[in-house]
């Protein structure tokens, strides 16, 4: 009986053992924790958050391209609370947020989120739609990857250009919901770049969306 008790435990121990060799393994899908440039040093930080919980998202395997690493060391030095993982982290949900106020018309969360440029870019291009008859029904299916593009400080503002490569399913309907253009089976890919604004003085812990253009 003690013989058939020792077997027993030898057996759990082997299970427990292979379990861990593959349960503490990691599978390419777990985001690796980003820390600040100056601890980099080669290391591969994740995607990740201006001040609102962001919908997950594949890790890019980069935060910050090189020729940012200046310009987030600068910005980390004159507000040591800068977190480069809570920006981008942030930084994805403006992204979605921005957007599905735009294609719904909330004048209001635009004029929350975006600086006067963006808004009134922003503004008129609804204006028209409207003036057609015209409502979006897109969907951000997902983003791809968020970086980093340029970092600077300018005086007490900071500025940050992020790259943002994702997916939208675009549909355009009229007054009555027919479809005009577009389907929400194929989702199309689109490539940003977006340069938010914050004041390091401010007591306003978000940024500002002040520029967006396609990217390359």
């Amino acid at each position: 009986m003690t013989v058939g008790i020792v077997l027993l435990a030898m057996i759990a121990l082997f299970v427990g053992l292979r379990l861990y060799a593959v349960l503490g393994q990691r599978t390419g899908h777990e985001q690796r924790p980003v820390t600040r440039p100056e601890a980099a040093a080669g290391a591969e930080p994740a995607p990740a958050r201006p001040d609102v919980a962001a919908p997950a998202a594949e890790p890019s395997g980069l935060a910050f391209g090189d020729g940012a690493a200046a310009g987030i060391r600068a910005i980390i030095a004159a507000d040591p609370g800068f977190d480069v993982a809570r920006f981008l982290e942030g930084a994805q949900a403006a992204y979605r947020m921005v957007l599905e106020a735009f294609w719904k018309g909330d004048r209001e969360e635009l004029s929350r989120l975006t600086g006067d440029t963006v808004r009134e870019a922003f503004e008129a291009a609804i204006a028209e739609r409207e003036a057609a008859g015209h409502k979006l029904d897109n969907r951000l299916v997902g983003i791809e990857r968020a970086l980093i593009d340029e970092a600077r400080l300018n005086g007490r503002d900071a500025e940050i250009e992020v790259r943002f490569d994702a997916y939208v399913a675009a549909v355009t309907r009229d007054a009555d919901g027919n479809l005009v253009a577009g389907s929400l089976s194929d989702a199309l890919p689109t490539n940003d770049i977006w340069t938010f604004r914050r004041n390091l003085d401010s007591g306003n812990p978000n940024w500002l969306l002040v520029e967006t253009e396609d990217a390359a």
